[in-house]
């Protein structure tokens, strides 16, 4: 063996040895420190909380949650997530939002206009992102849907009354009397009844109210509309919405067409729906908050609403409760239920 070669064998067996008396955790610091890798993205904790279960809110639940997936936060792997629902109740909504103060999650969504003012109420520090609230400045969520500057942002459902009111008057040409079931305590449905009274009154339309404070008054209150109107229009308000199977058997009994502003109730007993996508809703408040988890104050970020609606039409449904959907109609919707 020549010097040379001598020498290049020691040096091979001293870095071996070297090597060897490594730890294994410096072994792959140091194999880590040659090849770069990606930092996982760091544990988060969420809140959501929602007034009542219903499939529109439901909906909105599963698209954050999707969302938030999309954007690298999965629920058990970087995220946790704890969701409580009010079960259509303010005081439960007001201890869940203690509670939640408590925990002092990452974000707080609050789905619907009850669990948002609770939410709000209870917290100046703690993100919070509204979704499915109809009129956040009206429920003083926000001063108005530029930037907040406060712990607030989210997503609104508000739907122009104008293309409902036309809708109304396509199922039912001859309309005169427009009933409305609504929970006097909920600020989104007492809005909608005010603007829609405003826009009907100069086209000769009366609206006929009946109050519901409880979903276990729905049918009650629907009843109650008997012989007073010619069609029954629900907004979004959540004790209608969650009980309204309620809905459609005092529709069905009285031969007068519900007309909803939530898709979703098409599926339980509207003749028609034109409003928001809940789903997609949903998607728009995971990516804004994804956007705070990942680092953005909710106040630099303005509110939102939804830019499409979208029809929905039942025949079976017009079918039970008196009236037939025109061809044009028809054509119209994205989707038609048999």
């Amino acid at each position: 063996m020549n010097q040379k070669t001598t020498s290049q064998y020691v040096l091979s067996t001293i870095a071996a040895v070297l090597l060897a008396a490594c730890s294994p955790a410096e072994q792959k610091s140091n194999t880590a420190a040659s090849s770069p890798a990606a930092e996982p993205a760091a544990n988060k904790k969420i809140a959501i909380t929602a007034i009542v279960e219903h499939p529109a809110l439901d909906a909105v639940r599963k698209g954050v949650i999707d969302e938030l997936k999309a954007k690298g936060y999965e629920e058990g792997k970087n995220l946790t997530i704890d969701f409580q629902s009010a079960q259509g109740s303010t005081a439960n909504a007001a201890q869940i939002a203690k509670k939640f103060v408590g925990d002092n999650p990452d974000v707080v969504v609050a789905i619907a206009t009850p669990s948002a003012q609770s939410m709000v109420a209870a917290t100046k520090t703690i993100p919070v992102v509204y979704a499915a609230v109809t009129d956040p400045v009206a429920a003083k969520l926000v001063p108005g849907f530029d930037a907040s500057n406060t712990n607030v942002t989210g997503i609104s459902d508000e739907l122009p009354l104008e293309p409902q009111i036309d809708l109304m008057k396509k199922i039912v040409p001859t309309v005169k009397n427009v009933g409305y079931v609504y929970s006097p305590g909920e600020v989104n449905s007492t809005t909608v009844l005010e603007q829609l009274k405003a826009k009907l009154e100069p086209q000769g339309i009366n609206l006929i109210t009946a109050p519901a404070q409880r979903s276990s008054d729905v049918l009650t209150a629907a009843r109650s509309l008997n012989g007073k109107v010619d069609l029954i229009y629900t907004s979004l308000d959540n004790n209608v919405v969650s009980s309204y199977e309620s809905m459609n058997k005092a529709a069905v009994e009285m031969k007068k067409p519900l007309i909803a502003s939530d898709t979703d109730s098409v599926a339980r007993g509207a003749v028609a729906a034109l409003g928001v996508n809940y789903y997609d809703l949903g998607k728009k408040a995971g990516d804004v908050t994804a956007q705070i988890l990942a680092g953005k104050k909710a106040g630099e970020i303005p509110s939102a609403r939804m830019e499409t609606l979208d029809l929905y039409l039942s025949k079976k449904n017009a079918a039970a409760q008196g009236v037939t959907l025109s061809e044009e109609l028809l054509k119209q919707a994205k989707q038609v239920s048999e």
